[in-house]
C-alpha cells in the first residue's frame, strides 16, 4: 500500500473544486507532478501555468507534460511565483497551488523564501476568482528552517473572514516538523 502524503491530501481536496475548463496555476512547478495533476483536472479546454526559477524544475516539468501529451494545456514559465500576476489577470484563476521549500532531489540551498512567497500569496489572492481556491503546502524545519512558515501562517490567519475562508490542517500524530496543508477560498461577494 502506498503511503498517503500531504500532496495526496491536497490533490483530493482540489479535485472536488476544479473541473474541465478551469484556469489553474502551479506556483512552484518542481518536478511537474502538480502541474500534470492540474492539467488532467482542467482537461483540453482548460489552462495551467507552472512557475519555477530553477532550470532543472522547468526542464523536468516540460518533459513530464510532453511525455503525457499535456503540453497543449500546461505552459511552464521560467519565472518567480512572485511575478504570477504578470501572467494572470485579477479575478481570473480557479485554483493556485504552492509547495514551499526546496525541489525534491534538487539543491536544498535553492528553497522558496519568506519574502517572495508572501508576495506571491498576496498576488495570488488578487488573481483568484471569487469562489477560487489557493492551496499551500508549507514545509518547515530541517533545511528550510522556520522563517517561511512563521511568515505565512500569521498572514493567512489574519485575512479578512468576509473576504476569505482559511482552513489550516495538521498532522496530529507525526513527530518533528510535518508539512502543513492550508486552503484559502476567496469568498463570493
Amino acid at each position: 500500500m502506498r503511503r498517503f502524503t500531504v500532496t495526496d491530501f491536497c490533490h483530493q481536496f482540489i479535485s472536488s473544486h476544479i473541473s474541465e475548463g478551469s484556469f489553474c496555476i502551479d506556483a512552484t512547478a518542481g518536478n511537474g507532478h502538480d502541474t500534470e495533476f492540474l492539467c488532467r483536472l482542467t482537461g483540453d479546454s482548460g489552462k495551467v501555468l507552472a512557475f519555477d526559477i530553477q532550470e532543472q524544475a522547468v526542464t523536468s516539468t516540460r518533459k513530464r507534460l510532453d511525455a503525457h501529451q499535456l503540453s497543449h494545456i500546461g505552459q511552464v514559465i521560467p519565472d518567480s511565483h512572485a511575478h504570477l500576476d504578470q501572467y494572470a489577470a485579477a479575478d481570473s484563476v480557479d485554483c493556485i497551488m504552492f509547495n514551499f521549500g526546496y525541489l525534491p532531489g534538487g539543491d536544498h540551498a535553492m528553497a522558496t523564501r519568506p519574502d517572495t512567497s508572501l508576495t506571491a500569496i498576496k498576488k495570488s489572492l488578487n488573481c483568484l476568482k471569487p469562489g477560487g481556491l489557493l492551496c499551500l503546502c508549507i514545509y518547515s524545519g530541517g533545511d528550510t528552517g522556520y522563517a517561511e512558515r512563521d511568515t505565512i501562517l500569521p498572514y493567512i490567519k489574519g485575512l479578512d473572514p468576509r473576504e476569505y475562508l482559511v482552513i489550516i490542517s495538521s498532522y496530529a500524530n507525526r513527530p518533528g516538523d510535518p508539512p502543513i496543508p492550508a486552503f484559502i477560498f476567496k469568498q463570493v461577494r
